[in-house]
């Protein structure tokens, strides 16, 4: 039986983006890298790769198993990817340091029967990706710092303890049947929609997409009109509205702006929708709304 984990990946990553010489015990192999702008090839598991993302934060498109999603990779996000999942597309939008975990069909045999009482041949995990998850985070961290420095003696005893742990872990949480029923829900918490709205207020003048709100959650888009309406008791196109509202009403207040010039500036586009909406949320048109500020 062969202990090779996975044949070099270079040919898909580029052989540029290793910050450190790749490192295989038996079956685990160690990869740390440096992903740039830009796409992936295609390609198969051949083993269950776990990703950790160590540093940066990008925009991410990906298809695996005919399913898309988009978000944002952050700093502690993990993902879980099983033996046989397709991957059809994967890109990013800046440059993001990653550690990689292959690990071999055989490193889980031995744990699913002695340490779950599971029919190897029977057991799978489950695809999970952009999972916050500290104990994966703490074995990448761990095995990059041995990866980043020369061999030394005790590495092995080490790694074999942060394999196990590893294996155990992905056996005890993220096997197909227990991640499909105890699956964490989407949430949108405080961090996440500090967040959008900050992108918000950056942004709300210009032309703005629902996709690029829900990236900035981390969500799909169904799931962040819902958690943003439950969060702030507005749509995302109600918030955005009204707060381009009130940069015209100041900028109306202020009175040195054309209409015209207050449409663009902020954010409607054309005169014409700037009346229709102000008036609706305001219950007067723009020019009465300047009149009264006057005095």
């Amino acid at each position: 039986m062969t202990r090779a984990v996975t044949p070099s990946l270079d040919d898909r990553f580029g052989a540029n983006t290793h910050l450190h010489p790749p490192r295989e015990w038996g079956d685990l192999r160690v990869e740390h890298r440096r992903i740039d702008p830009g796409s992936l090839k295609p390609a198969a598991m051949h083993c269950v790769v776990t990703t950790v993302a160590l540093v940066g934060r990008a925009p991410f498109e990906r298809e695996a198993n005919k399913v898309l999603r988009r978000g944002v990779i952050e700093q502690g996000m993990a993902s879980i990817d099983p033996i046989g999942l397709e991957e059809t597309v994967s890109r990013i939008k800046a440059p993001v340091e990653f550690l990689h975990m292959y690990l071999a069909p055989a490193a889980f045999d031995f744990s699913a029967e002695a340490d779950f009482d599971l029919d190897p041949a029977k057991t799978r995990l489950a695809f999970a990706g952009g999972v916050t998850d500290p104990l994966l985070v703490q074995i990448a961290i761990a095995l990059r710092a041995i990866v980043s420095r020369p061999e030394e003696v005790t590495d092995r005893l080490f790694v074999d303890g942060a394999r196990s742990m590893l294996v155990a872990h992905l056996l005890s949480k993220y096997r197909h049947d227990r991640w499909q029923h105890h699956g964490a829900e989407p949430d949108l918490d405080p961090r996440r929609l500090a967040r959008v709205m900050n992108y918000i207020e950056n942004h709300f003048a210009e032309p703005l997409a629902l996709a690029e709100l829900a990236e900035q959650a981390c969500l799909s888009e169904y799931h962040f009109c819902r958690l943003f309406k439950k969060a702030t008791g507005l749509s995302p196109h109600r918030y955005v509205t009204e707060r381009r509202i009130r940069d015209a009403q100041a900028r109306l207040a202020r009175g040195r702006a054309s209409m015209g010039e207050v449409a663009l500036e902020a954010g409607f586009g054309s005169q014409s929708n700037f009346n229709r909406l102000f008036r609706r949320h305001t219950g007067m048109t723009p020019r009465q709304f300047r009149t009264e500020q006057r005095g």
